[in-house]
């Protein structure tokens, strides 16, 4: 019925690819089952970890770059924000022993830490893309002053990398207020005391916000020469 509320607001809304949606929300279903199959396997044999963690950067990867769709740069790009927000958000956990450094702590922090850093990569490559596309008779105006490629596009990666971070921080700030999170009713669901979901949940939103950071900086600091140099189509 859900999915049925999403594909009218999908025709009512003109937001085209309607079929998008049952397919995402059928791979979705399917890929729950497996990886509840997987995350199984991976608590009792802790030795798969690093591989499921390297399956999940790597299709985290693939998505950002289908969405941000800039030849040569993309891939790179979207790779290293996301590798990089993962790792140094994760580390910091570990090394403050803010989360024990065990396969049944780390994995599902650091899935969502990698979902996190997907989204903000995706959100500020494309709307990076837009902004150099729409403005581009500024950017050849800092080009024709013999300005490089990275510095004349480089209010335009600001701009996208500042509003991709909008979710991130309404979401942590509004937390309670408007948002609840699931992690904090699962915990209090299951018998955790309301300070220790509290404290586990800051924890999970602050890491999204720090991975996220990373994650917009570095994805349009790498994309910059690229669209400095040539005019990008808009992604889809």
């Amino acid at each position: 019925l859900l999915a049925a509320v999403t594909l009218v607001m999908f025709r009512i809304g003109g937001l085209g690819r309607p079929r998008e949606v049952l397919i995402v929300v059928a791979r979705a279903a399917a890929q729950m089952t497996v990886v509840g199959l997987v995350i199984a396997a991976v608590l009792k044999s802790p030795a798969l970890a690093p591989l499921y963690l390297a399956v999940m950067l790597t299709a985290a990867s693939i998505t950002s770059t289908r969405r941000i769709a800039v030849p040569g740069a993309g891939w790179r790009a979207a790779t290293a924000a996301i590798v990089s927000a993962a790792s140094v958000t994760v580390l910091m956990l570990v090394i403050s022993r803010a989360v024990a450094f065990d396969a049944r702590h780390i994995v599902p922090l650091a899935a969502q830490v990698i979902g996190g850093a997907m989204t903000a990569t995706s959100l500020a490559g494309q709307r990076f893309v837009d902004q150099v596309t729409s403005q581009w008779v500024e950017v050849e105006g800092w080009l024709a002053l013999g300005a490089t490629p990275t510095v004349a596009v480089r209010e335009q990666g600001r701009i996208a990398a500042s509003r991709s971070l909008v979710p991130a921080l309404d979401q942590t700030r509004n937390v309670g207020l408007v948002v609840l999170p699931g992690a904090y009713v699962g915990l209090l669901l299951g018998g955790a005391s309301p300070f220790d979901a509290g404290r586990l949940q800051l924890l999970v939103l602050v890491g999204l916000l720090s991975a996220q950071s990373v994650a917009v900086v570095v994805v349009t600091r790498l994309l910059g020469p690229s669209l400095g140099t040539r005019r990008a189509v808009a992604a889809a």
